[in-house]
């Protein structure tokens, strides 16, 4: 364990040299990213660049979209193709992108940040990552079956998703509902790992109330997976069976209620925007404090408020089914408990407003896609309560005001949020500094295509024009001319990021162990850490965030207050 902040020049080469062939032994051993690993650092790595080799599939599936839609006519590709684009594209960036991305960085983070040598079945843990490339596998297949992709969208509503032209018992839509059954059963180990991790291996000292604000939010997370995952498994098990085997849960044709399948999907997949927000959340709370100096505002506020949004979520999935039939009492209730999230979330602003307020502000490349998601974030939290509200939502119901409101939760929140984290723990995971020009160009470009992007979908949605057509009348010209190349900027600001991590981590300069002089027990340890993660187990004795604060974070670290 070394310290970078020392002016004696021998010691200072005796740390360079440590820091140097720590980084030399860590990439020769490169091999181990290609293994069954079972070390929490090594599949959180595997994690994010599997999940982010989809991320650029669901991409590019994403500008073929936008370039079919820069022009009225269905012109560039045919309709069939279209449809299956535009559900690969939600079904890549949800499985495939979103979920195992967070899962990744939590993966990486959470033993180190509660002062665990490993996460608690670590064979678990690294089966249920395998079935990730599974997953991905099968969804990719899906191209080269005679029928072609699904078509059914990432939601599969029956009876769409029944339809089964070709006969044959492998199709898209078979590989679909298989791959999203996978997914699930991989997500739900992963939830009982992350869980029995937190309340099991906590470090001595380390109580609920001195667990970073990123930990209690994985936590809460996987709670929501743990009760909602098996309502959607089970409910694409059943839609597997009538594909395949002729029974009639979901088949209006054959006495089977095809609303019934929505009630399975979305009691889990509304909560699901949760499981995705809460951890970009609990980074928002890690990364202010440090590029603030301040500690968290009210951070044991905002520590309850996760669970309070992780109980609520589990009353909100009807919100979707507004113009489903859905009973007129029912709409009322659960207008009331969807509006009742913004509550707690509020909360969560205005403590990282708090935060910043007044602080010793860095606006380094972390700092500044936090700043910006959270922006995108209090824009999307506005129009989800509008979405919320029964008039409005059956107003703009299946519009594009609804593909606006989702990508800015997904795309400007949980994505940037992600990119504000990759830069953040670069330096831990890879011992290398990222190039701070680059990281401000990739910025600035993703925060300009991204409101190009998605902004105009709010007035094209208010408009009337539908969702999921490849054609539309000429009337919505401009504003799609205008979300097309806000999303070719989009999908161009990857450039810089992919160019930065790659050139980082080859011939970066080295970070040192805690470059951001930040307070939390992952910034004890060496960067990258060894695989035992501490040579010595923390002893914590105080509080998070004690920025300003006299007392130290641990009896035998050496992680000081400013």
């Amino acid at each position: 364990m070394t310290t970078i902040n020392n002016n004696n020049s021998q010691e200072k080469i005796v740390i360079e040299t440590h820091i140097e062939h720590h980084h030399q032994a860590s990439a020769r051993d490169w091999k181990r990213y290609f293994s069954f690993s079972t070390d929490h650092k090594v599949i959180g790595i595997q994690y994010l660049v599997t999940s982010f080799f989809f991320f650029l599939v669901g991409g590019i599936f994403a500008m073929i979209i936008r370039g079919e839609l820069i022009t009225p006519e269905s012109d560039l590709v045919d309709r069939t193709f279209y449809n299956g684009m535009f559900t690969m594209h939600g079904t890549i960036m949800l499985f495939l992108w979103t979920f195992p991305s967070l899962v990744g960085l939590a993966n990486y983070l959470v033993p180190l940040m509660i002062g665990a040598r490993d996460m608690a079945f670590p064979r678990l843990n690294a089966a249920a990552f395998w079935m990730v490339p599974v997953v991905g596998i099968l969804v990719m297949a899906s191209f080269f079956v005679p029928s072609g992709s699904a078509q059914a969208g990432w939601w599969s509503y029956p009876p769409v998703s029944l339809q089964n032209p070709s006969g044959d018992l492998i199709s898209g839509q078979f590989l679909w509902i298989l791959a999203v059954a996978i997914s699930g059963v991989s997500s739900i180990m992963g939830a009982v790992n992350f869980v029995t991790t937190i309340v099991k291996m906590r470090a001595p000292g380390m109580t609920f109330f001195r667990m970073p604000a990123f930990v209690w939010t994985v936590f809460s997370a996987q709670i929501i997976q743990l009760f909602g995952l098996p309502a959607l498994t089970a409910g694409a098990v059943m839609l597997l069976f009538d594909l395949t085997v002729g029974t009639s849960f979901f088949d209006p044709a054959k006495g089977g209620n095809a609303v019934l399948f929505q009630h399975f999907f979305w009691f889990y997949s509304h909560p699901a925007v949760y499981v995705i927000i809460l951890p970009i959340f609990g980074i928002f709370s890690e990364i202010f404090p440090v590029y603030s100096r301040k500690p968290l505002f009210g951070y044991k506020v905002v520590a309850i408020s996760s669970l309070i949004i992780a109980g609520v979520s589990g009353l909100v999935w009807v919100h979707h089914m507004y113009a489903s039939g859905t009973p007129g009492w029912m709409r009322m209730v659960f207008m009331l408990s969807t509006m009742c999230v913004s509550v707690p979330t509020g909360i969560k602003v205005f403590a990282w407003v708090g935060t910043i307020w007044g602080g010793k502000l860095r606006l380094n490349t972390p700092m500044l896609f936090a700043l910006g998601a959270l922006i995108m974030f209090v824009f999307a939290g506005i129009t989800g309560i509008m979405l919320s509200a029964v008039p409005i939502d059956i107003h703009v119901n299946n519009t594009y005001f609804v593909v606006g409101h989702f990508h800015y939760v997904l795309y400007g929140t949980v994505t940037m949020g992600m990119y504000a984290a990759l830069y953040h723990w670069f330096p831990k995971m890879t011992g290398r500094m990222y190039y701070e020009g680059l990281g401000q160009l990739h910025f600035w470009l993703a925060f300009i295509g991204t409101n190009l992007n998605f902004l105009p979908m709010h007035p094209l949605g208010l408009q009337g024009m539908l969702r999921r057509v490849s054609s539309y009348d000429p009337q919505y010209t401009f504003w799609n001319v205008i979300a097309s190349l806000g999303g070719f900027l989009l999908g161009m600001s990857t450039l810089p990021f992919i160019l930065n991590m790659v050139s980082s981590w080859i011939q970066g300069q080295a970070a040192g162990d805690n470059p951001w002089r930040a307070i939390g027990l992952e910034w004890l340890t060496t960067s990258p850490p060894d695989i035992e993660n501490f040579e010595e187990i923390p002893l914590v004795i105080s509080e998070p965030y004690g920025y300003g604060k006299s007392e130290p974070l641990t009896a035998n670290g050496h992680v000081k207050s400013e």
